[in-house]
């Protein structure tokens, strides 16, 4: 089982593919009442049944990131000149010659 896939930390029903065909039907029924369904191949992660609810809340559109960037703050109205001032002047110790 992979920890990263977050889905170790749901209690989640895992099916091994042989027995998620032989019992579609309960398979489908059990992703709508229970939540997310695992299909298993040879002990790996193949595949997740979820209810077409859940599929439509997680891929819902929530823009394009380009309208999100353009949506940011006008960057015309920020002063982002900086001072041109030179540096102050920093006098070094100097530091004895290793021998």
């Amino acid at each position: 089982m992979n920890v990263a896939n977050g889905l170790d930390c749901l209690d989640i029903m895992r099916w091994q593919i042989q027995e998620a065909k032989q019992r579609f039907s309960e398979l489908i029924n059990r992703a709508q009442r229970d939540g997310p369904q695992v299909v298993t191949r040879h002990g790996a992660e193949v595949a997740v049944v979820i209810a077409t609810e859940e599929f439509h809340r997680l891929s819902k559109d929530e823009g394009a990131f380009k309208d999100f960037l353009a949506s940011g703050p006008n960057w015309d109205l920020l002063d982002l000149d900086r001072d041109r001032t030179p540096a102050r002047t920093v006098a070094l110790i100097d530091s004895p010659q290793p021998r």
